[in-house]
């Protein structure tokens, strides 16, 4: 997913996260719990304590999009980690599982890493 010439980052919120929060509430975690801007584009997720209900948020360059989703059979994967960890990164196949209900994202690395020219030509050297 591009926005405005740019590609787009999923970040996800390594706490349960209360989801009676709003937009303004969402946005203080990601102000401070992630340390990143939330009016840049990038995608920030959100998962309750017993894993059935997630949000993200996500600035569209006219204003903040909410999506909430409960699932009804199975849990999100568990996206905690240690307080101070790095935040989760995901790709965007990696948010659609994710929303699909599948629990190996942020266990497992399910998409391959990006092909650079500079490993290109280290493979090429061989």
């Amino acid at each position: 997913m591009r926005w405005h010439g740019r590609r787009v980052q999923v970040y996800a919120y390594t706490r349960p996260t209360d989801m009676r929060k709003g937009f303004d509430g969402l946005c203080a975690l990601v102000t401070q719990g992630l340390h990143r801007d939330p009016l840049g584009g990038d995608i920030f997720i959100f998962v309750s304590r017993d894993r059935i209900r997630a949000k993200t948020l996500q600035w569209d360059g006219t204003g903040l999009c909410l999506y909430a989703k409960r699932l009804e059979r199975g849990r999100f994967a568990p996206l905690w980690r240690e307080e101070h960890a790095d935040p989760i990164t995901l790709t965007i196949s990696e948010l659609d599982l994710f929303l699909d209900g599948s629990t190996l994202v942020g266990r497992v690395a399910l998409t391959p890493p990006a092909i650079t020219q500079f490993s290109l030509a280290a493979d090429h050297d061989s």
